[in-house]
C-alpha cells in the first residue's frame, strides 16, 4: 500500500550524499556566475570591424564567375561534340 507523508514521516540522507548534493550545486552556481562575467566582458569589447567590399570588387568578382560559367558552357560543348565523333566512329566499327 501506498505509504502516507506527514510530520512523522522521516528519512535517511548519508553525509556523503548531502556532501555531493552541495558540491553539484556550488558547481552549476560557479558556472552561472562565470558564464554572467564572460557575457559582461563581451558587452565591453569593441564591434568587429564591418568587411568593406567595395561595388569594384563585387562587380569584377561577379564578372569572373559569369567568365567562368561561360568557359566551363563551351568546353562541355565541346566534350558533347567530342563523344558525338566517338559514338559515330564507334557505330562505323560495328
Amino acid at each position: 500500500m501506498a505509504k502516507e507523508l506527514n510530520e512523522d514521516t522521516s528519512f535517511k540522507v548519508s553525509i556523503k550524499t548531502l556532501a555531493g548534493i552541495a558540491a553539484g550545486i556550488a558547481t552549476i552556481v560557479g558556472m552561472w556566475f562565470a558564464l554572467q562575467a564572460d557575457i559582461e566582458e563581451a558587452k565591453l569589447l569593441p564591434e568587429p570591424p564591418t568587411p568593406e567590399i567595395t561595388r569594384m570588387e563585387f562587380d569584377m568578382k561577379d564578372q569572373l564567375v559569369r567568365q567562368t560559367i561561360m568557359t566551363t558552357q563551351e568546353d562541355v560543348k565541346e566534350i558533347k561534340e567530342q563523344l558525338e565523333k566517338l559514338n559515330d566512329k564507334i557505330d562505323r566499327l560495328r
